[in-house]
């Protein structure tokens, strides 16, 4: 009797063979078992508006999706730190009140990370943090790094790149060496390039994507998340030598499908202000901004 095992394909190796299939539903079976395999056209992501969201609970599911290796409430605040991976896993999430005056919150802020060995950043969201924390940035002069948060109904990038394209998209659970070699965030120190494989792979429901080249290295990766009716984008990267193919639209395509195979219906990133090329294909494939916010890093006193 045979049987059919219906979903993504995460791993071929010398165990056997594993297939994802909807809902999490994960079946393993031997090598000599398989009888014949064919692709399966992806999930139709479904033309349905975005969920009802605000830009506060919008940071926080992100929040959950780069998820910091260390996490400490300060009030509605939230303090994280990994190993200094990333400004958005090693600052303070300054959403609602803090639970004390802000210069003693500030100080607060400043001795958690300086007992971690690191600057003090601020993640300041507009809106969503207290009116009065921006002003008293910009009196103690902390520079500001604007990002956009940028969000689109998942139908959107699902149907940007034509489905005989995604064929050539690899879908995995965790991130291979490749993977990270391509991804240009990764750190030779070792302590924080083990931050940034437990920050990568955290979060509720994480899938890394690439398309292979003729030698097998990756040309383009992509990350994704879902969570609940989110799903947030990443890590799009192409190697110089293979853009302006659209295989960052393919990838962006595969993971929207694979985020609505999971029931989300909605889609964000975040992106610098700076970043015209990523903006412009963000752009084209339907988002738009939702909100922003700025990383400041706190001077000492």
């Amino acid at each position: 009797m045979f049987h059919d095992a219906i979903g993504v394909l995460t791993c071929w190796d010398d165990t056997g063979l594993t297939v994802e299939g909807r809902g999490g539903r994960v079946v393993q079976f031997a090598e000599e078992l398989l009888v014949a395999g064919k692709p399966v056209p992806p999930f139709p992501a479904r033309r349905v508006a975005l969920p009802a969201t605000d830009p506060v609970e919008l940071q926080r599911t992100a929040a959950r999706g780069w998820l910091a290796i260390e996490q400490e409430p300060l009030g509605d605040w939230l303090l994280r730190a990994s190993a200094g991976f990333t400004r958005r896993a090693n600052s303070v999430q300054a959403l609602g009140d803090p639970g004390l005056p802000l210069d003693a919150a500030l100080d607060r802020v400043r001795a958690w990370y300086a007992a971690r060995g690191l600057p003090a950043y601020v993640e300041l969201t507009t809106p969503g943090s207290p009116p009065e924390l921006a002003a008293e940035l910009d009196r103690l002069g902390a520079a500001l790094a604007p990002t956009a948060v940028r969000v689109a109904p998942l139908g959107e990038p699902a149907r940007a790149a034509a489905p005989e394209s995604w064929r050539q998209v690899r879908l995995a659970r965790t991130a291979g060496p490749e993977w990270l070699a391509l991804y240009r965030r990764v750190d030779p120190d070792e302590s924080v390039e083990e931050a940034a494989r437990r920050v990568i792979h955290g979060g509720p429901s994480v899938w890394f994507a690439h398309v292979p080249g003729p030698d097998g290295a990756p040309l383009a990766i992509g990350r994704l998340v879902v969570d609940g009716a989110w799903a947030g984008f990443g890590a799009v990267e192409v190697v110089p030598a293979a853009r302006r193919r659209g295989l960052a639209t393919t990838l962006m395509a595969v993971l929207a499908s694979r985020a609505a195979e999971e029931g989300a219906t909605g889609g964000y990133l975040q992106v610098e202000a700076d970043n015209a090329a990523a903006i412009a294909l963000y752009d084209r494939l339907g988002f738009t901004t939702s909100h922003t916010y700025h990383y400041a890093r706190l001077p000492q006193r």
